[in-house]
């Protein structure tokens, strides 16, 4: 067994480990010109290949060259400052004898594979002793893995809601709806490419490919199926706990107006008889100064109507 560590060649920043001369990982984070320079000299990758490496924009895909396979797909990181999940892109170049991973160097999984691959005689020879392919599908296993935490968190955080939503006030769950939402469709939009891209790697024959596609990639296309499956039923969970809490604001709000409806009605009768005799003219049965039982009068007119309206109010059931 043999390893090999490649960093600093040219200037460049790629590690590499080889195990039993017979398979190479080579692995690259933050990518750049020189890197991309090395592995044209080296292995002769097309162009538009290597200039894709160096792109964060590119969507999932594989293209089937003669020789190599390159391959690219995106994973979930969650940002902890923003409280959203985040895509980061993962560029692979397989072949006969080689993988190649580039990444910008926040996918932990694959960091921590290839150090164990590095350091440990027993895992090398178990990730990296038979074949590009059986190593490719770990690497793919390791990151398919890596979502589900981050659908635990996001499952977590929905229940947090569906406990907060009748207890708190409005704007705190409002706000909590809509971070879930945000992560929940940043999510979503990182695991749907990736679907189609799996199940191409389990239905097409590639030669350089040794193991059994449809067992081994067909097993990682069943876990990013799960992970879909559930970021659907997380959707309807969010929406229905959306429409619940609109409902209840739309209902808390129908029972401020219907109190402050009430109150300005009992208050009407007694605005409009202290309205008219507040002008300044001459009324039957006007106050004049020092009448006071015209004033306990008017006011036991006033009480008996507001009285005569909360009775009314309560037989038709309205209070």
């Amino acid at each position: 067994m043999v390893i090999q560590i490649a960093n600093g060649q040219n200037g460049c920043n790629i590690n590499s480990v080889c195990c039993n001369s017979k398979l190479t990982w080579y692995y690259i984070e933050k990518p750049t010109e020189k890197e991309a320079q090395y592995l044209s000299d080296n292995f002769h990758f097309h162009t538009l290949a290597l200039d894709d490496m160096l792109s964060r924009v590119q969507r999932p895909k594989v293209d089937d060259y003669d020789t190599y396979l390159f391959i690219v797909l995106h994973f979930p990181v969650f940002d902890k400052a923003n409280r959203v999940t985040t895509p980061s892109e993962l560029n692979i170049f397989i072949g006969e004898n080689y993988l190649i991973t580039s990444h910008k160097g926040d996918l932990k999984p694959l960091s921590k594979l290839f150090n164990e691959c590095l350091i440990d005689d027993g895992l090398r020879q178990k990730y990296m002793g038979r074949s590009a392919s059986f190593l490719f599908y770990q690497v793919l296993d390791r990151l398919v893995n890596y979502c589900f935490p981050i659908l635990d968190r996001i499952e977590d955080n929905i229940d947090k809601v569906e406990d907060l939503i009748f207890t708190r006030a409005v704007p705190e769950t409002v706000r909590e709806i809509s971070m879930i939402r945000r992560d929940l469709i940043s999510f979503r939009r990182i695991i749907h490419p990736q679907i189609s891209v799996l199940e191409e790697l389990e239905k097409e024959k590639y030669p350089f490919f040794k193991e059994d596609q449809d067992v081994y990639f067909g097993d990682i296309a069943d876990h990013i199926r799960k992970i879909w499956d559930s970021l659907e039923d997380c959707k309807e969970v969010v929406d229905g706990l959306s429409d619940t809490s609109n409902w209840l604001t739309s209902h808390r709000i129908q029972e401020v107006m219907r109190v402050l409806t009430i109150v300005m009605a009992l208050m009407a009768p007694a605005t409009l008889i202290a309205s008219i005799y507040g002008m300044n003219i001459h009324l039957p049965g006007g106050i004049t100064s020092g009448d006071y039982w015209t004033f306990v009068l008017v006011a036991a007119f006033m009480l008996a109507t507001a009285g005569a309206m909360i009775w009314y109010f309560h037989r038709k059931n309205w209070i």
